[in-house]
């Protein structure tokens, strides 16, 4: 509503198009219910539910009996509440009667997405409404924080549930309080909402009764078409993954190739988005050999794959494959994420038997150390691990839906709610958008490994203990990684906590660079030079916690993509030799990039 002095033109929609609409709504509607019941009928199975009622439950009732163990507490929070309160509202009405804006042009949150239509400043009722709800959330998530006696892992969950709560009941997730809109209802004559129940309904029955909500257009992507489109060729395949040589595009490369190992919780192609953002076409235009492993998308033939099952067909394997197809057997390798802590373990173990062909290795938004895991922590839950093993336990895998919705629970208003508003409220359809495309297109877990990483890396954190864990019967030590490192980390991570990335620093034995970028778990790796955006801190030494650390960094602007070019040069292997193209070496080439696995699709 960009001018609450107008009065918008009320438009009745069209009552062919009502009652088509209607039509459809109803036999979906049917359509749906029915096939509720038969799952019923059939049994549901075990399901992982990370909002699951009784773990809710059980949180809140300690809160609950640690607030009443000291009630002083609880009255001073509500008479502060209240204070505040009547301060807003006496702001308010002055404002009103002045005909200024409606709140005390302080509690509404600066770039809050939520706000931005002009009526929350300017209408004085959706004024108050907005800051009524930012005072009274803020109220409630600090009288939650605040209470003591609490175990640290119940505080934990307390604080994510209750931001989770009051990220729900924002004005701007209703149509009676929401002026955006409030004014599409009367443009369209209600349209909007009979569209919406249309788009709720198809995603209730996309995601077979249980809401999964559309964010982008998914039929405007495909793969090796307009994402993924670096050139290449899958030259090496096993049950585990693909590996991709790409097209060079210089007359020279760097001797020694560069291997990546992407997570398997997602797939590769976050890397390969577009042209002008793709971190693959970026490294091949520098000079480089790339390979990148391509997962397979496991189903539950592969249940009994374990983590080193992925180590061996995965790193240990491209490193064999590489060399058939280049001639080379040293190579340099990054890691993103999961992919990262794999490399970590595989470094530890090739150092255990004194393979050393790995020369420098690289890692994204790695954790190694899951002792301080951030906002996942709250999913490392025994009940909750309970719910994933018996879904892995009758299925063969761990759903990548379950996991995708875990990843946006943490960043709920941006991943769960704006959607809700703009597919259900506002009955618009999802905005095409590669990197929501990317998102949207889950992967599953094996079983054996799913468990294996959820027990002894997030719940144990054995990997940060020397010899803790064996992987295929070599015990995994961390401290004999000589390895030069680089690792890059970024400041608003939600997934790896750069406090937690940090630790990985003084696992290892070799030399490190530590680099903090800008942004989050994507867009801060995802950062061409030509964007020129967040910038990076830089710090030398290495000091003990992370806190020291950026106490001593330095700032820089820009992309460290150009940071990570000057540290690597030095492990390229030397003079440039004439570029390989693939499929010319011992190994044929398959098929192009982006290959097969990375097509299935959930």
């Amino acid at each position: 509503m960009t001018d609450s002095k107008q009065t918008p033109e009320v438009n009745l929609p069209d009552p062919a198009q009502m009652t088509e609409t209607l039509q459809k709504v109803t036999e979906q509607s049917q359509r749906i219910f029915t096939d509720f019941l038969e799952r019923q009928k059939a049994g549901a199975g075990a399901q992982f539910n990370p909002l699951d009622p009784s773990v809710v439950g059980k949180a809140f009732g300690e809160l609950t009996r640690k607030m009443l163990e000291n009630p002083q507490q609880l009255v001073q929070a509500q008479i502060a509440m209240w204070q505040d309160w009547m301060n807003m509202t006496q702001q308010a009405t002055l404002a009103a009667f002045n005909s200024a804006d409606g709140g005390d042009g302080e509690m509404k949150k600066p770039g809050d997405k939520r706000f931005k239509d002009q009526a929350w400043q300017e209408n004085p009722l959706f004024g108050y409404i907005a800051d009524s709800y930012l005072l009274v959330s803020r109220h409630i998530t600090n009288t939650v924080q605040n209470v003591e006696g609490m175990d640290d892992k119940t505080a934990e969950k307390v604080n994510f549930y209750t931001q989770q709560f009051v990220d729900a009941l924002s004005p701007s997730n209703f149509a009676m309080t929401n002026p955006t809109v409030l004014k599409r209802t009367l443009e369209t004559g209600g349209q909007n909402l009979v569209d919406g129940l249309s788009n709720l309904l198809d995603d209730l029955e996309r995601g077979e009764g249980k809401l999964k909500i559309s964010m982008t257009d998914v039929d405007a992507f495909e793969l090796g078409k307009n994402v993924a489109v670096t050139p290449g060729k899958v030259i090496y395949q096993n049950d585990l993954m693909q590996l991709i040589q790409y097209t060079p595009s210089t007359d020279t490369v760097y001797k020694r190739p560069l291997l990546i190992v992407p997570p398997w919780i997602n797939k590769f192609y976050i890397l390969d988005l577009r042209a002008k953002n793709s971190f693959i076409k970026w490294a091949v235009d520098q000079g480089h050999t790339v390979f990148v492993i391509s997962w397979v998308n496991p189903n539950e033939k592969l249940s009994h794959k374990n983590f080193e099952d992925y180590l061996l067909e995965g790193p240990m394997a491209a490193l064999d494959a590489i060399e058939q197809a280049t001639g080379e057997k040293a190579v340099k390798a990054v890691g993103y994420c999961l992919g990262g802590t794999l490399l970590m373990s595989t470094l530890a173990y090739m150092a255990a038997q004194g393979d050393d062909r790995i020369k420098a290795a690289t890692f994204f938004t790695t954790m190694t150390d899951f002792s301080e895991p951030g906002e996942l922590g709250v999913f490392i839950d025994r009940e909750l691990l309970e719910q994933a093993e018996q879904e892995m336990d009758e299925k063969g895998y761990f759903e990548g839906a379950n996991m995708a919705e875990a990843f946006n629970l943490l960043r709920a208003n941006d991943l769960i709610w704006s959607f809700v508003v703009n597919n259900y409220l506002m009955g618009k359809d999802p905005f095409p958008f590669d990197l929501l495309y990317w998102n949207s297109d889950s992967t599953r877990m094996p079983r054996d490994m799913h468990k294996f990483y959820l027990r002894s890396m997030y719940e144990q954190n054995l990997l940060a203990q020397p010899g803790a864990i064996t992987l295929n019967g070599v015990p995994i030590d961390l401290s004999k990684v000589e390895t030069p490192c680089y690792f890059l980390s970024t400041v608003d991570d939600h997934i790896a906590p750069w406090a937690a990335t940090y630790k990985g620093t003084r696992l290892v034995s070799g030399p490190v660079r530590f680099v903090l970028g800008g942004s989050g778990h994507i867009a801060g790796v995802i950062n061409p030079p030509s964007a020129n955006k967040y910038g990076y801190r830089i710090n030398q030494e290495l000091p003990d916690n992370h806190q020291q650390w950026l106490a001593g960094a330095e700032q820089h602007e820009g992309s460290w993509w150009t940071d990570w070019k000057k540290w690597v040069s030095r492990y390229n292997g030397g003079k440039k030799v004439e570029a390989r193209q693939p499929g010319e070496g011992k190994l044929e080439a398959l098929e192009d990039a982006p290959g097969s696995y990375v097509k299935d699709r959930l």
